[in-house]
């Protein structure tokens, strides 16, 4: 065919004619699309499972999690098995979804085989791989109905025998599929990738099950019960990657049968997109995909940190501390790009400031003073936003990298989600962390500067002010930046990590939602999810009204609802966060950067503060305005989103408009987010409890409990100190303990949570407590002892703060015993303390257990609101009423025999003691002595050599004790008389 050219703007290069469209046979009854037989089978097979697994975990919970061994709690996951199989109506719904999977199924297997006929007529011989194809194909179907009608309560060894047939009759199915699928495409190596995985997962679930079975090892079969899923996943994922393979096939109905036709493109105009440089360096390879998502990790890391060490000033001051000032070099360090030799020397030497951010936000944990070490952030902060925007400037020219640039962009913001599941959510290379606390600072370091050299550069003097003119027509540079400001800071608050909404939706026990452990795998997926959709779907779908309207809808599930159903709403606006990457980032393409940045930043903060503002109105200026009112914060960021949409749509220019990512940004994301996703499940693995939780002293049957408030999880030094809080509850042997100031899940507290590592390591149960929706500091329970169920409260809070409270009930030793921890509020607010003093009175009376309240009081021994506490409606009693020094923490109890109590120094891991107390269950006639016995609950004190070693608290904290902790006021441990 003839090839005309014309003379036309920069951007328009070369127009080909193509091959005109075959027509449709004349007779035809009835065309489409051959992929839409594999999304039929796609959505048919995911709903049948995915249905039968919500519905049954909604309708029956704890018993399609019972196996024959173990029961709820031990077992938490249920077998896809029990879930699709043993109760009504989950298995009737699934049976009929899979039932229509079976017409896709049968077309797919022998579309696959008339297209390998098609490649192959000019042969009279058909590939052996063609029939193996076809015949396991047919055969593995039957097998799958066995297995799906014959479930395991009805005949529980042929419906093994058909599972098993069905298992190795898929090795024939993807080798022969993989082996078909043409080569070097996106279709083989996706193929490949997920038969690979689905055999690696064969590997974990033998053993799990091998656990289950013939070790009786309690909660094995949940984990067996996750690989199981993910081979059904896999397993219909392998699938539906023939929806690729089948977009240029065409199913026509005729008179005579049917015929299976290759698509071919109608004659039209193909215009391509100029650049004043080569094709090839209009895309990054691998390697410079992989070093943006580095570098792109290195700068989350550092702006992360930035708040996080600003939050350490004012919880000193417990107000502004006029540090938070240094926020605003986020803002002003674009400015300094509005000067073209500056903008011009980060350009071209790109590596500078991404080294000099390195060295500043990453490499800063050498410095020991807080001040100097958060002066040094503050200048790699600058850094690493001036490395964005300079870079941002650079390619903005070059649609295709561009695309790449934002993809990856995201894709390092989930690089930290990941590393933070792997390490408690806390960043390993933070400024906050060293050798001593989990952190791997010296490997970031190395990591980042090797990735701040190799940065990749597309400089040139042509490109660096005209082209910015070409890209901008229409829209307002306002309306960008409002709608990156959102965008910006939604995907820092929700997207960096992987437990943040999964708390949101947390209502305590019995659990009927995701966990920050099981609940990470959905939230990963979902940014995956996300990305994907980015790339392979035109960007007029995901900036269509209806993809806004479901963002919109997915944010009031999440901010509504608890549970599976917020976390469900969760799930999908963190896939539409992600998959409009694209979109946004078009959207401020050819404006001034400087400018652009700038305003973008300045935004930001303000919401930023906003989120901040929520929670923290009774210690700053104006706080009524924006008190709990999380509504405000979500939906205004959400609709600053809409707003960058909007800008998107005003602007039409060809270079920020071009139809979608080519496939070599997504063969590079999908190696990159298949690396994670690998990661992520191996993370998972390593996390899931494996062995039942004991108390320290079970052979005594007795329980230390503590209370502790943690200063949010930092030290006096700005070091995050989980680890050390870890060591003094091991070492003082706390069986149950209540954790105050704990909620860090908010972006002055870096997004993490240190009471996984705590609770990990120590083999303890946790109850966050009232989530980071809530509003409140937060409380937190770990306990040794099973959690039959919690309750959260929010105590009456007309004036100050919200106060926390976390009524649980834990088996001890066979019996139930409530435990409640609670936080009053600030000792200015008298008023709000009364109130908050009647509604915990008014919890514990309600009570009929034995009961221990671990709590911050915020008041005087003996007067006061005291007397509300330890009163007779509330029939509760001292620790130790002669304890005058205490001033906020107490241990109150009743019905349970006290046996000592003990105050641990802080060192310097916060600004109050651990206080601790042990007690004993009442026996027999015990249980009849009045409640005000002094037996029981008097303060006649006795030496630590009348009772018994295995009663006594650890001998280790005595005189000069260890790390810093030793058993302070009192001379030692305090004992109690009674028979213990």
């Amino acid at each position: 065919m003839p090839i005309s050219k014309k003379k036309s703007s920069p951007h328009l290069a070369v127009q080909k004619e193509v091959e005109p469209a075959a027509a449709v046979p004349p007779s035809s009854i009835v065309s489409f699309n051959a992929s839409l037989v594999a999304y039929a089978h796609a959505t048919t097979a995911y709903t049948a499972f995915i249905s039968a697994l919500i519905v049954g975990c909604y309708l029956h919970y704890e018993k399609i999690v019972e196996n024959a061994s173990f029961g709820y709690p031990e077992e938490w996951f249920p077998s896809v098995s029990a879930t699709i199989g043993d109760r009504y109506p989950e298995r009737s719904i699934f049976q009929i979804f899979i039932a229509l999977t079976s017409g896709p199924r049968f077309l797919l297997i022998f579309i696959n085989f008339l297209k390998s006929l098609e490649s192959n007529k000019k042969n009279d011989k058909i590939p052996i791989k063609s029939h193996i194809a076809l015949i396991s194909g047919i055969v593995r179907t039957f097998t799958c109905g066995g297995w799906v009608y014959i479930t395991s309560t009805d005949d529980h060894d042929w419906h093994d025998i058909f599972m098993i047939a069905y298992i190795v009759l898929t090795i024939p199915w993807t080798v022969t599929i993989s082996l078909a699928s043409p080569k070097g495409s996106t279709i083989k190596l996706g193929r490949s990738l997920t038969s690979s995985l689905f055999f690696a997962t064969l590997v974990p679930l033998v053993y799990w099950f091998i656990q289950h079975k013939v070790h009786v090892r309690a909660g094995a079969y949940s984990i067996y019960a996750f690989f199981e899923w993910a081979l059904i996943l896999l397993d219909v994922a392998f699938d539906s990657w023939s929806v690729i393979e089948f977009k240029d096939l065409e199913i026509h109905l005729t008179g005579n049968g049917v015929t299976l036709n290759k698509k071919k493109v109608a004659k039209k105009t193909v215009v391509a997109a100029a650049s004043s440089s080569s094709s090839a360096d209009d895309e990054f390879t691998l390697v410079e995909f992989f070093i943006n998502v580095v570098n792109s990790y290195m700068f989350w890391t550092v702006l992360t940190s930035l708040l996080l060490c600003v939050w350490y000033f004012p919880l000193w001051l417990l107000g502004l501390s006029g540090y938070e000032a240094v926020v605003a070099i986020v803002f002003v360090a674009p400015l300094f790009l509005t000067i073209p030799p500056l903008r011009r020397f980060f350009g071209r030497f790109p590596f500078i400031a991404r080294s000099l951010s390195v060295l500043g936000g990453v490499g800063a944990y050498k410095v020991e003073e807080p001040e100097q070490r958060l002066a040094i952030i503050t200048v790699g902060t600058a850094f690493a936003v001036i490395a964005l925007v300079s870079e941002f400037h650079s390619f903005q020219s070059k649609p295709k990298k561009f695309e790449s640039y934002a993809i990856s962009f995201v894709s390092g913001l989930l690089a930290t989600s990941v590393f933070k599941f792997l390490c408690y959510s806390n960043n390993p290379i933070w400024p906050i962390m060293h050798s001593e606390n989990g952190g791997w600072n010296a490997v970031g370091i190395f990591v980042g500067l090797a990735a701040a050299f190799l940065t990749p550069g597309t400089f040139n003097s042509s490109s660096s002010i005209g082209s910015t003119k070409a890209i901008n027509s229409g829209g307002s540079i306002f309306l960008a930046a409002i709608g990156f400001a959102g965008y910006f800071f939604s995907i820092h608050s929700f997207l960096s990590d992987s437990s943040t909404l999964a708390l949101w939706s947390w209502e305590g026990y019995p659990i009927n939602g995701p966990t920050p452990v099981s609940g990470a795998l959905f939230n990963i997926g979902s940014i995956m999810i996300g990305l994907l959709i980015a790339i392979k779907f035109n960007p007029s779908i995901t900036s269509s009204s209806v993809y806004q309207i479901l963002g919109g809808i997915s944010a009031f599930t999440l901010y509504k609802y608890p549970d599976w159903i917020g976390y469900g709403g969760a799930c999908v606006y963190t896939t539409y966060l992600a998959s409009i990457a694209p979109v946004i980032w078009k959207s401020i393409a050819g404006y001034n950067p400087g400018l652009l940045f700038s305003l973008t930043f300045l935004l930001d903060i303000l919401v930023s503060l906003a989120s901040i503002w929520i929670v923290a109105y009774a210690f700053v200026p104006a706080g009524w305005v924006l008190r709990e009112r999380t509504d405000i914060v979500l939906g205004t960021s959400y609709g600053m989103i809409l707003v960058g949409v909007l800008n998107y749509k005003l602007k039409s220019s060809v270079a920020t408009k071009i139809t979608k990512a080519t496939a070599t940004t997504f063969r590079q994301t999908l190696t990159v987010l298949s690396i994670l996703l690998s990661l992520s499940v191996a993370i998972q693995f390593k996390r899931t409890p494996t062995q039942p939780f004991e108390p320290y002293n079970a052979s005594t049957k007795s329980f230390t409990t503590g209370i502790w408030c943690v200063h949010f999880g930092l030290d006096n030094d700005m070091w995050s100190s989980e680890t050390r809080m870890r060591d003094l509850i091991r070492d003082a042997q706390v069986d149950v303990i209540g954790l105050l100031e704990s909620d860090t899940q908010r972006l002055i507290g870096g997004n993490r949570d240190f009471t996984q590592k705590i609770a990990e390591e120590l083999g303890m149960y946790a109850d966050y407590g009232p989530g980071p929706n809530k509003h409140t500091w937060g409380a937190a329970l770990l306990s040794k002892f099973p959690i039959i169920n919690s309750t959260h409260h929010l105590l009456p809070s007309p004036v100050g703060e919200l106060a926390p409270a976390i009524h649980a009930t834990l088996d001890v030793y066979g019996e139930l015993v409530d435990v409640v921890v609670f936080h009053s509020g600030q000792e200015e607010d008298v008023e709000d303390r009364r109130l908050q003093s009647l509604g915990i009175q008014e919890i514990m009376a309600s009570s009929t257990r034995p009961l221990v309240l671990l709590s911050y009081l915020v008041t005087e021994p003996l007067v006061g609101n005291y007397n509300t506490y330890v009163s007779e409606k509330s029939r509760m009693h001292d620790i130790d009423s002669t304890d005058w020094d205490r001033w906020c923490e107490y241990i109150l109890f009743r019905e349970l025999k006290k046996v000592g109590y003990a105050r641990i120094s802080r060192s310097t891991i916060t600004d109050t003691e651990l206080q601790i107390a042990k007690f004993k269950l009442l026996e027999g006639h015990e249980r009849e002595i009045d409640v005000n016995d002094q037996r029981l609950y008097g303060n006649n004190f006795v030496h630590e050599n009348e009772i018994e070693e295995g009663l006594r608290f650890p001998s280790l904290f005595k005189g000069d004790g260890v790390r810093g902790h030793f058993y302070h006021v009192f001379d030692e441990p305090r004992y109690f008389s009674q028979n213990v």
